[in-house]
């Protein structure tokens, strides 16, 4: 593919929901304005209503849940916003919301299904347009759906001949349920490094917009969000978030082969990926990518054993990271030992190579 890519993550708070908190806000009237808002938000739609309330004057309320990163967490009330950490999704923490809102008679904001809001985030699809004229297609993530109707719309109302697909995390695929029942349905989700995709439930206007525009929805898995993750660092320096790596994600799991050839637009949704999460997910992506690679052999427990087999490794070109031995539960034969490495190699065809090369020296491994 011939691919761009869009720098949401450069948003001031670090992804795109400022287009549609900010659009949101100014729509409200003065008594609104002057009450105050509430949203129950993962992160991204807290981190942009906190911040576009702080800027206009306007009291700001959000609850997140428990498990929400915690440079997020932080970001929000250092833009004056009250946090209120709730739930254990974010349909959990939209029911706290709910009832703050109707006790304080404040104005809730749907991060992904106020008209408002996908009205803003659909200015990410007109610049689109005029930044890529000549895209064929666009992928985007999918939680509530609100960036993918606000996207598609504009899209297919200036150029109706770009494709518009979609990309969800296998461990919250609400869209795809939705897409399935023909209407937006309650979906189990389990944690996943998107989180900012970990909606149980598609929003309903987000979703009647959507249907409409969306070609094909595909899913992908932890491994490939966190090899796109890896990507994007390696190629592109940029730090991307689970749910911002997405579509890229799909593209390197090739999942989209009708797109061969063609001009395609990626959206990097958002950049607030805590540094611990990061940390973990680089680990991940190498060992989804070969670059790392664990298993167990069985070695001569002598004198010289562990020199000899640390020597193949050393002459195929491996690092190694980390080496245990387990005499407890080796085999029966006393004079040997299992031992776990972890090891640095090149890529997938290194590691056949050297566990080959091992089994012919008479190292069993797996």
């Amino acid at each position: 593919m011939r691919i761009f890519c869009k720098l949401e993550y450069l948003q001031r708070t670090g992804s795109f929901k400022e287009r549609g908190a900010r659009n949101a806000l100014l729509l409200l009237d003065a008594a609104q304005q002057k009450r105050g808002v509430i949203a129950a938000s993962a992160g991204n739609h807290a981190l942009g209503l906190a911040y576009h309330a702080q800027q206009l004057g306007i009291p700001a309320t959000v609850v997140m849940p428990k498990f929400a990163p915690l440079t997020k967490v932080v970001n929000c009330r250092r833009h004056g916003a009250t946090v209120l950490l709730d739930g254990n999704n974010i349909g959990e923490a939209r029911r706290r919301a709910d009832d703050i809102a109707a006790a304080q008679g404040l104005t809730y904001i749907n991060g992904f299904d106020d008209p408002a809001i996908i009205a803003g985030q659909g200015t990410l699809g007109l610049e689109l347009a005029a930044q890529v004229p000549d895209m064929d297609a666009v992928i985007v993530p999918i939680g509530g759906a609100g960036l993918v109707a606000g996207i598609g719309l504009a899209l297919k109302t200036l150029k109706p001949s770009v494709r518009i697909f979609g990309v969800e995390p296998e461990r919250a695929a609400s869209f795809t349920a939705a897409w399935a029942a023909g209407k937006p349905v309650q979906t189990e989700i389990k944690p996943t490094l998107a989180d900012g995709l970990s909606v149980p439930k598609v929003g309903e206007n987000a979703f009647k917009i959507a249907l409409a525009l969306v070609e094909k929805t595909v899913l992908v898995t932890e491994h490939a969000l966190a090899q796109a993750v890896v990507r994007l660092m390696e190629l592109e320096k940029a730090v991307v978030e689970g749910a911002g790596a997405a579509p890229l994600a799909a593209c390197l799991a090739g999942l989209l082969p009708e797109l061969k050839g063609k001009t395609v637009v990626l959206p990097l949704c958002g950049g607030n990926i805590d540094l611990n999460t990061l940390g973990r997910v680089i680990e991940r992506g190498l060992a989804s990518d070969g670059r790392l690679s664990r298993f167990t052999a069985s070695i001569s427990d002598r004198p010289g054993g562990l020199a000899r087999f640390a020597g193949v490794l050393a002459e195929e070109g491996a690092s190694v990271i980390d080496i245990t031995h387990d005499r407890a539960f080796a085999s029966d034969d006393i004079n040997t030992v299992t031992v776990h490495c972890v090891i640095e190699t090149r890529d997938a065809d290194h590691v056949r190579a050297i566990k080959e090369r091992l089994a012919k020296e008479g190292f069993f491994t797996n």
